[in-house]
């Protein structure tokens, strides 16, 4: 009777290298950090030249001839806002060693912009339709929900402060026309200078 010749045993795979394993381990460090990190680089002083911006369009637009003055008015309102408030912003970063373009701070950027577009396009749409009393609303709403999007990645005041524009912005959908600069004022104006103040005096400019 032949005996059966043992099986050669399975070669156990070659451990990883030290620097390959330290280099996962690090890679696996990074990512959870970008993570759990929140962005801390919103500006308060850029909320505030928000809010004086408005208010500044407020005594353009109650002078406007008509209502595409009044849209345009607006429009250049915010797009000299937000250019303000995006220098603020990476002034803040660079000066808390942070940036717009990784982790925390690219997650609260690419999810504040998407309500920002759809601004864009319902202005131009209602705009169109001769709907001009309901852009107010349609603008704080928006405006809000990006802000409540991109405050999931930073301090708590920022959903807060966003979930407030939302709140205004549901009641000023329903008011009758003619008080859309009032609108303007308070929400625009008024919210940008109280939230601004606050993230001022509790995180910096």
């Amino acid at each position: 009777m032949t005996i059966p010749s043992p099986k050669p045993k399975a070669r156990p795979s070659p451990p990883l290298a030290l620097h390959d394993r330290a280099m996962d381990d690090l890679r696996y460090i990074r990512e959870t950090m970008e993570r759990s990190q929140s962005f801390t680089a919103v500006p308060g002083v850029g909320g505030v030249a928000m809010g004086f911006i408005a208010l500044l369009a407020v005594v353009a637009a109650v002078r406007a001839p008509s209502s595409l003055a009044w849209v345009a008015i607006w429009m250049g309102a915010a797009v000299v806002s937000f250019g303000v408030a995006l220098a603020a912003m990476v002034r803040k970063a660079r000066a808390a060693g942070e940036t717009l373009l990784q982790g925390a701070g690219r997650k609260f950027t690419w999810n504040l912009i998407p309500p920002l577009l759809v601004g864009a396009l319902l202005t131009v749409a209602l705009t169109r339709s001769g709907a001009i009393h309901l852009l107010p609303g349609a603008w704080l709403l928006l405006y809000g929900a990006g802000v409540v999007a991109a405050g999931a990645f930073s301090v708590r005041v920022i959903p807060v402060m966003g979930l407030t524009f939302m709140l205004f912005g549901s009641v000023a959908l329903f008011l009758p026309a003619g008080w859309e600069n009032a609108v303007m004022a308070v929400g625009f104006g008024g919210l940008h200078l109280a939230f601004g103040a606050l993230i001022w005096r509790k995180h910096g400019g």
